[in-house]
């Protein structure tokens, strides 16, 4: 049955899952819609040319104005639309998708904004709409993964989650390249992660709890640490089954103690402060300042790993399960690690939303699909998705 899609933001994320959904996702039309309608054409353009197909089409959409988005969405008969602008337009997008009766996803990745979503929970399920917030790497397929973890085990008790998109060559003096949203990313930096810990959903700050991990060459020892929305809904999901659930994101060494030099000038902050008499912004004067210095050029090659631990009993024994997926970017597509785990996540989700292959509501990426689907879903475009389990010496986790 063809299906007809839309994705609102046609920047990288967006043109690597719009590419996805025509791919997979039996698709009628997708509609690459942005305030930029040259941004929606270059991006239309490209999977139409990747999928040797005209099934991408452009239209303007302001996603600032819920309203006339869902006017939108009804007149086109949307089964389904990805959101991809920045995180603070989601909230007003799931009232659009309620309202017009469509489907949705989102890149997600702000914590009070997704409790927010999920608060009309109810009125989407009245609605017989579906709607899955934060998809895309981690938030996302982490989760989905640290599902795929947890499901080896008959009595999952603790888990840990490191992952990162990075550049394969890094460069000084950031040893960093951004493939996603600057938005996005200070969001990471700024503000609680939400854990749970003894079992309980907690707040932890972020750019704290400083690790290193090792990787096998060439990647070698990386720098872990806290970062925001990473799991958001899971972990109150999780809240009285697990014990711990966490996740620390990865860079290359050095790049943390950048970081704590911004968070210690007060960079990542969103409150103005005046300047010669004028209210400043001190997160967009870094925007402008450290973005062109660490936006990924076209001929950037990245990865992305993500690394579960889940400890447990299965089988009466104590036991570890890890979960290890290493991607990078694609020479055929053009697309980077990071449009394909964060783009081929959420047109996954996506595509069962229009398939009704999920609960109608704001369902948590945790309970709209098990670890095992998402898996054979990923297997089909080309995840190399390891699970090892180990039956271990040490006690049992009481």
């Amino acid at each position: 049955m063809p299906y007809r899609y839309a994705v609102l933001g046609s920047g990288r994320q967006g043109t690597a899952a719009a590419y996805d959904l025509g791919r997979f996702g039996e698709a009628e039309v997708i509609f690459m819609a942005d305030s930029d309608r040259g941004q929606a054409e270059r991006s239309a353009a490209r999977v139409n040319q990747l999928l040797q197909s005209d099934i991408a089409r452009v239209t303007e959409v302001d996603a600032s104005d819920p309203h006339s988005v869902a006017g939108w969405l009804r007149r086109e008969k949307i089964a389904a639309f990805l959101s991809a602008v920045p995180y603070f337009y989601n909230l007003g997008l799931t009232h659009a998708a309620i309202e017009a009766g469509a489907g949705m996803t989102d890149l997600g990745g702000n914590s009070d904004v997704v409790f927010q979503q999920l608060a009309l929970k109810a009125e989407a399920a009245n609605a017989g709409v579906s709607i899955v917030p934060d998809c895309g790497q981690v938030p996302g397929m982490g989760t989905s993964l640290i599902l795929y973890a947890m499901e080896a085990l008959d009595e999952p008790k603790d888990v840990f989650m490191w992952d990162c998109g990075l550049p394969q060559d890094p460069e000084p003096p950031w040893m960093y390249k951004l493939t996603f949203s600057i938005e996005g990313l200070t969001n990471e930096y700024h503000g609680d992660c939400v854990f749970i810990r003894g079992g309980k959903t907690i707040r932890v700050p972020a750019l704290e709890e400083l690790e290193v991990v090792e990787f096998p060459a060439p990647i070698g020892p990386l720098e872990a640490f806290t970062t925001a929305g990473g799991l958001t809904s899971a972990a109150r999901t999780l809240a009285g089954r697990l014990r711990t659930l966490q996740n620390k994101t990865l860079r290359y060494p050095g790049h943390y103690a950048q970081l704590k030099v911004m968070q210690q000038l007060g960079l990542f902050d969103t409150k103005p402060f005046l300047v010669g008499g004028q209210p400043v912004i001190p997160r967009q004067v870094l925007h402008t300042l450290w973005e062109h210095q660490i936006r990924a050029g076209a001929d950037t090659r990245d990865l992305i790993l993500i690394r579960i631990l889940a400890q447990g009993i299965k089988d009466g024994a104590p036991t570890d399960v890890w979960v290890d997926l290493m991607h990078v970017y694609d020479d055929v597509t053009g697309f980077t690690a990071m449009e394909q785990g964060t783009g081929w996540h959420a047109a996954i989700l996506t595509e069962a939303i229009a398939r009704r292959a999920v609960p109608s509501g704001v369902i948590a990426v945790e309970e709209a699909m098990t670890g095992e689907a998402f898996v054979r879903q990923a297997a089909e475009r080309g995840f190399d998705i390891r699970r090892e389990v180990r039956t271990t010496p040490r006690p049992a986790p009481r």
